[in-house]
């Protein structure tokens, strides 16, 4: 980069007398820049930090004033070194004329708001229930290789995106290649949707929540019914916390086409939590990273209390042993590495739009790739330690439904045989002790054949194992597994206390990120959105709280089953898809990559060129066939809740509600053909043009074209912006 002198710094940041001669020097490096000569360089650099800071004291004076330079079109990004003041700007050009970027004030608190939006609750449950099912180590290995070799490339991809060209995730795409620009409008409104339905799980959250204040919590209990001493039969037939969920939380339609209004209990917590989304985003970057700093402290703090807590359980050990688990032949299941790729593209977050529009307030000089890898690594140890602590909570959870299910057997066998229907020999022993499942298991293996077939005949299965791999994923885990878990315990009510805290601060923390892939590109597209920020979220958030409502009806928590494991892969699958090839193809991967100042050269830059060329594209093209092909060859289903007899049974979905996941999805893909066809008609080029300043120009300037503001003009901004606070 070229390098101002100490009398440069000093000529372009002297006071108001001598800026004359700075717009003097300015002109005459406009009349110089259009000769086109290399010793024009180093004035057009000095004009635009001159235009930078103008525009900036003009702001804190609130004075207009015209620019002397404004028709001087640079050579390549101009980038700002991070100082330690809140005010840090980079520069972009837009429509001819400067303005300031705001830049991260720490890296630190970039960092936590990425992972914050990275490390999603219910990936985290999602991630045990594969363990489980899918073949435990060796599900583990075939995620491990993906993530490295499909996952934290695009990742990387999407984060460089946005730091390169220092624009949200609609513009960068415009630039990157031209024909490509509908990909930042399908993720902006792809981001849009996963908003609506997102922030509902907070809305729960917030209402157990709200619940959990009360001795005993009501999903402990089965309540009474009105002026009466019984219980609620829908109640007695289940488990109170099953009950709970259902029918007082979610007032669950029994079908998804059965409709109905707005569920009243859940309309306040869905606005308390769009009031905390907001809360923390108002302010914008300032304030953000600080948010996340503790909302992330928060949740990990209380996590690792959870984690040592949960491997003391009676029972624990039955459920950590499955760490131990691993069926080599899932290695060879092509279904199995189908679903690990959606797997992994959901945990990164990829495709939504938030991670290039956050990298793009980061400066240029960063080392993003090291950032992807620091994200990606701390998203696997988060849920390679989540692995035994819900492990062991399922063991005890388990272990206690078992002794649960022996008790109750061995008083139905001591009915049976005092009334005759057994003979005495199937007299169950009365001493218990500590553990009643052994003591049950090692008297029936004492049996005689045929007593013990009679004995089997006439009670239930107690097995350990079996209620284990019973647990569901996604949001039951949470709302059912483990509030019943707590009940069981000892000062139940501190227990669910901490853990709905926890899930609450890493569900605002993905939701947050998401409202940025909403506000930055809006923020960026509108001078007005850019200096009404307080009046952009609050409306933002308003009208996303107006539209999600829809999702707190009774049949919403179907809709959005819907909406997040069947209809959102695809779209997702198709929009990362097309971000590849148009790094990889149109803009050129080695082109690119020799951009980054970090990657300039090595093996680096051939491994990420090769994968971003032909693996990636390769298995996201397999992924997608794949998954269009067992979208429109199986049924779709989901659990209902049947209120009749108080048990879930699978149904399917209707034909209207399909008719619905095809246009939701020409609705968020159709922007990429549409731009495309626009660009072929208008004869807008398949690769970036040669004299684009992001793309060739700045490959030349971009490893001597930095400058830095001066340190005597450091301290007088900073000085300006104590003094204006």
């Amino acid at each position: 980069m070229l390098e101002m002198s100490s009398s440069s710094e000093s000529e372009l940041y002297q006071s108001d007398s001598g800026q004359s001669a700075v717009g003097q020097s300015s002109t005459s490096s406009a009349m110089i820049w259009s000769l086109g000569t290399e010793d024009s360089v180093p004035h057009v650099s000095n004009a635009e930090v001159w235009e930078m800071y103008a525009l900036e004291n003009q702001a804190r004076a609130g004075q207009p004033q015209k620019s002397s330079v404004a028709e001087v079109v640079p050579v390549s990004v101009l980038k700002s070194k991070p100082s330690k003041e809140q005010g840090r700007v980079a520069k972009t050009e837009e429509s001819g004329d400067f303005r300031a970027r705001p830049l991260w004030p720490r890296k630190a608190e970039y960092m936590l708001a990425l992972m914050g939006y990275i490390i999603k609750p219910i990936s985290l449950w999602r991630f045990v229930y594969l363990w489980l099912h899918k073949g435990g180590g060796s599900f583990f290995f075939i995620y491990t290789v993906v993530l490295l070799f499909v996952g934290i490339p695009l990742l990387f991809l999407e984060m460089a995106v946005g730091q390169r060209m220092h624009r949200n995730s609609i513009d960068a795409w415009k630039i990157i290649a031209p024909w490509a620009g509908g990909v930042g409008y399908s993720s902006f409104i792809m981001c849009f949707i996963a908003s609506l339905y997102t922030n509902v799980v907070n809305a729960w959250i917030v209402f157990y929540l709200s619940h959990s204040f009360q001795f005993p919590v009501p999903w402990e209990k089965c309540p009474l019914l009105k002026n009466s001493s019984d219980f609620d039969p829908e109640c007695a037939q289940t488990t109170p916390s099953v009950y709970f969920w259902y029918r007082q939380t979610l007032k669950v339609s029994d079908r998804i086409e059965d409709g109905g209004p707005v569920v009243s209990s859940l309309s306040l917590p869905f606005f308390v939590s769009w009031c905390l989304v907001g809360a923390f985003t108002i302010k914008g970057l300032k304030f953000l990273g600080k948010g996340m700093f503790i909302l992330m402290s928060f949740s990990y703090i209380i996590f690792f209390c959870f984690f040592i807590w949960s491997l003391h359980l009676e029972g624990a050990k039955y459920g950590l042993k499955y760490l131990l688990t691993a069926k080599v032949s899932v290695v060879y299941d092509l279904r199995v590495w189908s679903i690990v790729g959606g797997q992994v593209l959901f945990d990164l977050g990829l495709g939504f739009g938030p991670i290039a529009s956050l990298s793009s307030h980061m400066p240029q000089a960063n080392n993003c790739l090291r950032d992807a890898f620091i994200a990606a690594l701390v998203n696997l140890v988060t849920m390679f330690f989540v692995i035994p602590f819900v492990l062991s909570v399922l063991g005890f959870w388990a272990t206690v439904l078992t002794h649960r299910c022996t008790e109750k057997n061995m008083e139905t066998l001591l009915m049976l045989v005092n009334i005759g229907t057994l003979p005495p020999e199937a007299m169950p022993p009365r001493d218990l002790n500590n553990d009643p499942t052994s003591t049950y298991s090692i008297w029936l293996d004492s049996l005689t054949p045929d007593i013990k077939s009679l004995v089997l005949g006439k009670v239930s299965r107690c097995d350990r194992e079996a209620w284990i791999l019973r647990a569901k994923d996604g949001p039951n885990f949470a709302f059912l597994s483990f509030v019943e878990v707590a009940s069981f315990l000892p000062r139940s009510l501190f227990w669910s206390l901490l853990f709905f805290l926890m899930l609450l601060s890493l569900s605002l923390s993905t939701m947050i990120g998401l409202m940025q892939g909403l506000l930055i590109p809006l923020q960026d597209s509108s001078s007005f959105f850019r200096k009404q920020t307080k009046l952009l979220t609050g409306g933002i958030s308003v009208l996303l709280f107006l539209c999600g409502l829809y999702f707190t009806r009774p049949p919403g928590v179907y809709i959005i089953k819907l909406l997040r494991e069947y209809w959102a892969p695809i779209p997702i699958i198709f929009i990362v898809i097309c971000e590849n090839i148009a790094v990889a193809w149109a803009c050129g991967a080695k082109r690119f990559l020799e951009d980054l100042m970090t990657l300039a050269q090595g093996f680096t830059l051939r491994l990420y060129s090769w994968l971003w060329s032909y693996l990636t594209p390769v298995m996201l093209l397999a992924l997608f066939v794949g998954l269009l092909v067992q979208r429109f060859t199986k049924p779709i289903s989901y659990m209902a809740w049947e209120s009749s007899n108080s048990t879930e049974v699978t149904r399917q979905y209707p034909s209207w509600v399909l008719f619905l996941v095809i246009i939701l999805l020409l609705l968020v893909t159709m922007p990429i053909p549409v731009y495309l066809l626009y660009g072929l008609t208008h004869g807008i080029p398949f690769r970036p043009s040669g004299g684009d300043e992001h793309t060739k120009s700045s490959t030349s300037l971009h490893r001597r074209n930095q400058v830095m503001p001066g340190r005597e003009a450091q301290e007088k901004e900073a000085h300006q912006d104590n003094k204006g606070k």
